[in-house]
């Protein structure tokens, strides 16, 4: 009995840190002019999506896992896998998404405005929600992810009040890929450019900085050597903190939904057929969850305008700024490509987004 209200306890703590992160983070954007922006789109994305997880399947899956009983019957069962599903699909691929728009802004920063254009935004988000249609209730509402090709969880054969996810090998291989190893490796390849990016650009802004300031003084005969140069030691400070940004996002994805894909594409190779009886199947299935209750730390706190924005709601004030909306970039003379580069690169304030400003 005391295991069981723990278990309840824990469940329901996740719920509400889904829920509560990710409707804060729509409400940062809604109230704050400086995050209304083409580039928290995404975020804003990803947060509705984490958000209907938490309100449309988390309570469901509670239900099943603390009473193993499904009242609602076959049809709402395979409904809410379905939701559950595409859900998840969409949230990991909005994922992917920020990766690849992180990585344009820090490859290209002075044409990212003319790539990254609304309607491109509006493809990318079509394109997340068509294909997490296509594995989720296209497939589980015609029978394709069943050994027998009937659909689950209906007929004389299938026991009541029960609510199981049956798999066979062309589902679970054609699912697991799409939705997971493969945005898994476009995010790995994505991060670590940027990371190399990073690591260049700063060495390279090191090596040249000190003899360019050198060279000027020498030639104005100045004594004088004060300047707005960050040091070595600020740039590697902020090198430090962009690193761990990126390891506590790749990071967290990878502890979150890696065990259960593993364990998902194992018992789908052998058409197991009910994989929620094996008991590590509701852990990993919960741990893959979880990623949607960090969701908002990680794409939303690490972010100084939203942390501003997260307290201003917290403390019941409507975040207000004198700019309104995105300001433009300004023009950058020559030889300043460079460093707007790097700047954007190491601070730490734009991981894992761009800040609107």
């Amino acid at each position: 009995m005391l295991s069981s209200v723990v278990l309840g306890v824990l469940l329901s703590l996740i719920i509400l840190l889904t829920v509560g992160g990710n409707v804060l983070v729509c409400l940062a954007v809604c109230a704050s002019r400086r995050l209304r922006c083409l580039t928290n789109c995404f975020i804003v994305s990803l947060a509705a999506t984490d958000l209907l997880l938490g309100l449309l399947v988390l309570p469901f899956s509670a239900l099943l896992q603390l009473s193993d009983d499904w009242p609602l019957g076959p049809v709402f069962c395979n409904f809410y896998i379905s939701m559950d599903v595409m859900l998840c699909t969409a949230s990991i691929l909005t994922l992917l998404v920020i990766s690849v728009d992180r990585y344009l802004a820090v490859t290209m920063p002075l044409r990212y405005a003319s790539l990254v254009l609304p309607w491109r935004v509006a493809v990318a988000m079509a394109s997340v929600w068509t294909v997490s249609l296509a594995v989720s209730f296209l497939p589980i509402q015609m029978g394709w992810n069943t050994v027998n090709g009937t659909v689950q969880n209906q007929g004389p054969g299938h026991p009541e009040r029960k609510c199981h996810f049956e798999l066979n090998r062309p589902y679970v291989l054609t699912d697991s890929l799409l939705t997971f190893y493969i945005p898994l490796l476009a995010m790995c390849w994505t991060y670590f450019r940027i990371l190399l990016i990073a690591r260049t650009q700063a060495k390279r802004i090191i090596r040249t900085r000190p003899t360019c300031i050198a060279s000027y003084n020498c030639r104005n005969r100045s004594s004088t050597t004060t300047t707005s140069v960050p040091s070595v030691s600020a740039m590697t400070l902020r090198e430090h903190k962009a690193t761990v940004t990126l390891a506590a996002l790749i990071g967290a994805f990878i502890v979150c939904w890696l065990p259960y894909f593993i364990l998902f594409t194992v018992l789908g190779l052998k058409e197991h057929p009910d994989p929620s009886s094996v008991p590590e199947y509701s852990i990993v299935l919960w741990l893959g969850y979880t990623n949607s209750a960090l969701n908002p730390i990680l794409y939303g706190a690490l972010n100084k305008d939203f942390r501003s924005a997260y307290t201003r709601l917290l403390r019941c004030r409507c975040p207000s700024y004198s700019d309104c909306g995105c300001r433009p970039s300004p023009k950058l003379p020559a030889g300043k490509g460079a460093e707007k580069r790097l700047q954007m690169l190491l601070s730490f304030r734009n991981w894992p987004l761009m800040s609107c400003a």
